[in-house]
């Protein structure tokens, strides 16, 4: 009896011991700046440039800056209508493959200064810069790594000029949240008159870690875009569709921008070297640049909201492209389609019926209960006692709930690590299943057909590592597509 009794005492210690432990941080695991860029999650893409005035997606680089004169523009008509829609950023094209730049640069006669806009006296990104500023959007800038207009692309010199130029745009225009690098580089231009056709090698010619270290240095709370990051990737399409499957984590070597075969790896991979969560970016039409004929060709609400949830509830971010028309305006049928859409979100999202209510776990750990899941605080968590799945969170509500939405995040800043889950409903025929997915990190957003539960059970069937959840929230979307 005595040695049972000293068994007792033993097990007890071990088990309260292991209940204190606090969760291991799963390395990789997102840098500051890539937890406030997942933040944001939704936020505008502006494509207004040389294109806009000639009707194309892509100049050849010998327009002339005369071209450029929209007569009406407006940078705070484009902040206001886009912090209505519930944006929280914007990314300006300030130069495109076509080499003219929307800033007074003093490195090239291809810009603004030498046209009629304003009598060369303009800088878009100044005004964009203190439009934000005002409606409290974030900046991001868009720079083309290849030029169709500079005579020494495709050479040495053409990187000294390249980051000449970003150096006047992260340090003349304030805080920038995102440096966006396009993939496509290299093939017929004008070239300074050259009127040729001028191949680089992708992955050497542009010898990124200089500018990477060049935007670090100026921009420290920047992140970097492109298909290799170093801090968001593409992902893959633009469509605005992430995958069912979404990694934020990949192996990032294997990567470099304007890679051929990227879809190869959009998905992420769960044993990734590096955190590089993905972007997923689409047009609000066709087009990425304005064109006449595409006014009345907007995507539809039911449309947008679907790519919503394709993107931001499959932890991907966001990015809306925008085309400003030739006045310098957003169309007034685009603005009322990004006004709708925005309420359309708020009215999804109204109210969290998890809010509070009642949740339990299959263990947790003492300091990390269940109950933080729905605290309405995402930077606390629940973390299991037993680290052998699967594991199961089961919110109950006081009486029977219409719900057709259920949102989960993982605790990102300690990794991503569910890799298969399932969740059902409690009706009055019992538990039925809903849905079943792969992974979930920063968020993922499951739509289902409306149903009356007493009861919601989350179930995490498979994890790299023992799984930390932040939130779990339930809503009865109103007027919205379901799936």
């Amino acid at each position: 009896m005595k040695q049972l009794f000293y068994l007792l005492i033993i097990i007890q210690f071990v088990l309260i011991s292991c209940q204190s432990i606090k969760p291991e941080t799963l390395v990789p695991e997102p840098s500051k700046r890539q937890l406030a860029w997942q933040e944001m999650e939704f936020y505008a893409f502006i494509h207004f440039n040389m294109n806009t005035f000639t009707n194309k997606e892509w100049g050849y680089g010998d327009e002339s800056p005369q071209q450029f004169n929209p007569l009406a523009f407006d940078a705070f008509q484009w902040a206001r209508n886009i912090r209505a829609a519930g944006m929280k950023g914007i990314i300006i094209t300030a130069k495109h493959h076509d080499g003219f730049c929307l800033w007074p640069s003093a490195y090239t006669s291809h810009s603004v200064k030498n046209s009629p806009w304003k009598n060369g006296q303009g800088d878009v990104i100044r005004d964009l810069s203190e439009a934000c500023k005002k409606y409290g959007l974030k900046l991001g800038i868009y720079l083309s790594p290849w030029d169709r207009n500079h005579p020494d692309y495709g050479k040495p010199e053409y990187l000294t000029y390249f980051r000449n130029q970003l150096r006047e745009l992260l340090t003349n225009y304030g805080e920038i949240f995102e440096v966006w690098f396009d993939g496509a580089n290299g093939g017929s231009g004008y070239y300074g008159g050259a009127d040729e056709e001028r191949r680089v090698d992708k992955k050497t010619y542009y010898d990124w870690e200089t500018t990477v270290a060049l935007v670090r240095k100026l921009q420290p709370n920047a992140v970097i875009f492109s298909d290799a990051g170093p801090d968001i990737r593409w992902i893959g399409n633009e469509k605005g569709y992430a995958y069912d499957t979404t990694w934020s984590t990949i192996n990032r070597d294997s990567l470099y921008p304007g890679m051929p075969d990227f879809d190869r790896y959009a998905l992420g991979s769960e044993t990734g070297t590096h955190w590089l969560p993905t972007e997923s970016d689409v047009s609000l039409r066709p087009g990425w640049y304005y064109h006449p004929e595409e006014d009345n060709q907007q995507k539809s609400v039911a449309q947008l909201m679907d790519i919503y949830y394709n993107s931001i509830g499959k932890n991907s971010a966001l990015l809306l492209n925008i085309p400003v028309d030739n006045y310098g305006l957003i169309n007034d049928n685009d603005k009322a389609r990004l006004l709708e859409f925005g309420q359309q979100i708020r009215n999804d999202f109204k109210k969290d019926l998890a809010l509070r209510k009642s949740v339990t776990a299959s263990s947790a750990a003492r300091d990390y209960p269940a109950t933080l899941t729905n605290d309405g605080n995402s930077d606390s968590f629940w973390y299991p006692a037993v680290h052998n799945g699967p594991h199961t969170l089961t919110l109950s509500f006081d009486k029977p709930t219409t719900v057709n939405r259920f949102l989960v995040q993982e605790y990102i800043k300690r990794g991503q690590r569910i890799q298969a889950f399932t969740l059902e409903g409690e009706t009055k025929e019992g538990w039925n299943a809903i849905a079943a997915g792969t992974t979930v990190g920063n968020k993922r957003i499951l739509r289902f057909e409306a149903m009356e539960v007493t009861a919601l059970r989350f179930t995490i069937n498979q994890a790299i590592a023992p799984p930390l959840i932040a939130t779990l929230s339930a809503y009865h979307a109103r007027g919205s597509n379901i799936k």
